[in-house]
């Protein structure tokens, strides 16, 4: 009798066939972070805004850094580009927009943002299959980096443009296992063992990548282990301090992985007087920022 397999999708996989396939994906993963050229969608829309925006020859400088500053893998790779030996020699890390911009010049931001936009939004459609879940991953971001630099102005001595950039990658890691994901046509169709991975790997995977795409180790420090609940028995007193608060602020990991589900008792830092007297504020700053795009 002969013995027939099948890769039939549909038929559904479980216990030790499911975990190879997760522990495939988990390894395929850890080699491409290895070759360090890495690209993937985090948000459609923002990447055809920009794509669009840089396209108009007479684009302000100003505009320019407001488009590019709000999208994590531009962000991320503009940097790494800044804080390379051939436009920063001096080793000095660059760690805000503003002047990752100023250093290698507006044609060059042009040039690499709208490359990056394109090869987005030719990626972006494999996420279809999640629903609203990348777009929700993309406003709980934007929430967690107002609350970071509002907390951040606020509360501590943080530079708040850095806490902003630090909000915006935290979660970087995640954006890229649901795009990994999407290649597999197992996990297409188990979003829950998609969200199961991301729940286990998301805060390693996204150190390893912040790492190979060269961010300064005190920002990887910083997003090292936001979704680990602790409590701040000193208080705030430096970025990564900041990046886990604004990311409970904006609803934790809870907050946009399973819609709040497992974190309807809140968390004690919401009861906070003096984050709590911040609310209005950091609800302004996540409308602006929600407004660039």
């Amino acid at each position: 009798m002969t013995e027939h397999f099948t890769d039939d999708p549909n038929i559904d996989k479980k216990d030790e066939a499911l975990t190879a396939q997760r522990f495939r994906m988990l390894e395929d993963i850890a080699r491409e972070l290895s070759a360090k050229d890495i690209s993937f969608p985090t948000c459609f829309d923002a990447a055809l805004k920009i794509r669009n925006a840089l396209r108009d020859p007479d684009v302000q400088i100003r505009e320019v850094v407001r488009m590019v500053g709000m999208e994590p893998l531009v962000v991320v790779k503009l940097l790494r580009v800044a804080n390379s030996v051939a436009y920063n020699p001096s080793g000095r890390a660059i760690t805000d927009i503003d002047t990752a911009v100023m250093r290698i010049g507006l044609e060059a931001t042009r040039t690499l943002a709208i490359s990056i936009a394109m090869d987005q939004l030719l990626r972006s459609k494999d996420l279809v299959c999640f629903g609203d879940l990348p777009k929700t991953l993309w406003m709980h971001t934007l929430r967690t980096a107002a609350a970071a630099r509002v907390v951040a102005a606020r509360l501590t001595r943080v530079n708040r443009e850095e806490a902003m950039m630090a909000g915006l990658v935290h979660d970087l890691g995640a954006f890229y296992m649901l795009y990994r994901a999407a290649q597999y046509e197992e996990m297409r169709i188990r979003p829950d063992s998609v969200r199961h991975l991301i729940t286990q790997w998301h805060e390693s995977i996204g150190e390893s990548l912040m790492s190979a795409l060269g961010l300064p180790e005190h920002i990887i420090q910083a997003t090292r282990e936001h979704d680990q609940p602790h409590a701040l028995e000193h208080g705030l007193r430096n970025l990564e301090d900041v990046v886990y608060v604004a990311n409970q602020l904006a609803g934790g990991l809870a907050g946009w992985l399973f819609n709040g589900a497992a974190s309807e008792a809140g968390h004690p830092l919401l009861d906070d007087p003096e984050l709590s007297a911040l609310a209005d504020e950091i609800e302004r700053e996540f409308q602006t920022l929600a407004g660039v795009f």
